[in-house]
């Protein structure tokens, strides 16, 4: 039976933190739909410091900002979204649009049509999420999204270079200079000066991913992203040096990001206890990595690999190290995750910044019903019929018994005008 050695905080003090997010989202949200830019400016003005003659860069500006990018800075960008669009030009192409004939004269099909414009949200702060340009506007563009634009907020009062270089070269086409609650509500609902787009997309703080909530349904989204969570599953053949490093490497994101070990050693366990409290007397983020592992970390003692099994596809966490002697076990068997990360060579990093996987994954359980972001998210299935006289007479008759039998008295009344009409004909 699985044990707890460490627990963080209780799901009723997280529900209450969340709540107070929901309703500063809400007022936000709602003052933008009813003052437009000027909201948008004001809210700019107070949180980032930032209110330019226009939130949008030019051709000219991001042409200035790209030549100020270190060249290996921008090679590095361009290895990393080779990576991404190689990935995701594959993905594409396991989606192909069918048709087939079901009965004699009766053709049924669907299209993969790409969504008309999107909006991508590149987090900025403390970490200028760089990658994630690649990660959202780069998969829109594999996947025939004709319009993506893409917000980042500034950084004390500077635009991010970098990430404006990677917003660019990953073929977005419009770039704004705009952060937070704003800049989604913006692109969602649309100003005087931003055109709505369709659908949002992209990772971000708490209020970011509350704003995306509210605004489903208004627009489509990605999924529901909450803070980076990750989950290493290791047995006696791993060391408390790399689980302690790859536990505290993603606790840095937010000291709201889960961390979780399931192991069935307890010596291990022991050692990667020790192993976390020396690292965070070194680690450069370890103000937010100890809060993150103290608040939300976890340590789960399993009998064997069946019930680590088991303890995993409950946590149902984002991203999933498998350190132990049969990873392979768990690529064949497991079914609740965002990524997985197959043995000791591999790590979250990988995938965060550059191997081609979408780093924007699932969280809070999440992964229970649905992957991460890749070219499909950006694609809609959308179904066709096409019918002869004599398939549709023929179908006719069944199709009026069966919406009689569901008091559907206008739906039978479709099928009867087809079955009157063209079954004279035979």
């Amino acid at each position: 039976m699985a044990k707890f050695l460490k627990q963080g905080k209780t799901q009723e003090e997280i529900a209450q933190n969340d709540a107070q997010v929901s309703e500063t989202v809400r007022q936000t949200i709602a003052r933008i739909e009813t003052e437009g830019d000027a909201a948008v400016r004001e809210l700019s003005e107070q949180f980032d410091k930032w209110s330019p003659e226009s939130f949008r860069l030019t051709q000219e500006q991001i042409e200035e900002i790209i030549i100020s990018v270190p060249e290996q800075t921008i090679e590095d960008i361009k290895f990393a979204q080779s990576n991404v669009r190689r990935f995701a030009e594959e993905q594409r192409k396991s989606m192909v649009d069918i048709e087939v004939e079901t009965l004699p004269g009766v053709i049924l099909g669907h299209k993969n049509i790409p969504v008309n414009s999107v909006g991508c949200y590149i987090p900025g702060g403390r970490y200028p999420m760089v990658a994630s340009a690649h990660m959202s506007v780069l998969t829109a563009k594999v996947a025939g999204v004709k319009r993506v634009i893409a917000c980042t907020p500034p950084i004390r009062g500077d635009i991010p270079a970098a990430t404006v270089a990677a917003m660019h070269m990953a073929g977005a086409d419009e770039i704004y200079i705009l952060g937070g609650i704003q800049a989604m509500a913006a692109m969602a609902v649309g100003t005087e000066t931003i055109e709505a787009v369709d659908m949002l997309v992209g990772p971000g703080n708490a209020y970011v991913a509350e704003a995306k909530r509210q605004l489903y349904g208004r627009v489509g989204i990605d999924l529901f992203a909450g803070p980076t969570e990750t989950l290493v599953v290791a047995d006696e053949t791993a060391d408390a040096e790399m689980i302690a490093t790859d536990l505290l490497g993603q606790g840095e994101h937010g000291p709201t990001s889960p961390g979780a070990l399931i192991t069935t050693s307890e010596k291990l366990a022991q050692e990667t206890l020790v192993e976390i409290e020396r690292q965070l007397q070194i680690l450069l983020t370890a103000d937010v990595a100890r809060v993150s592992w103290e608040d939300y970390g976890k340590i789960i003692l399993v009998e064997n690999e069946e019930e680590a099994l088991v303890e995993a596809d409950k946590l149902a966490y984002e991203h999933v190290e498998i350190l132990t002697k049969d990873p392979d076990y768990f690529l064949n068997n497991m079914t609740n995750y965002g990524c997985l990360f197959l043995g000791p060579e591999t790590n979250v990093a990988y995938g965060d910044k550059v191997i081609g996987t979408n780093h924007t994954l699932p969280t809070k359980g999440a992964a229970r019903y649905t992957g991460g972001l890749w070219v499909g998210k950006f694609l809609k299935t959308c179904t066709y019929q096409k019918v002869t006289e004599e398939a549709s007479a023929y179908i006719g008759e069944y199709a009026a018994r069966l919406c009689q039998l569901e008091n559907f008295a206008g739906h039978a009344e479709q099928a009867l005008l087809r079955v009157r009409r063209y079954g004279k004909k035979q």
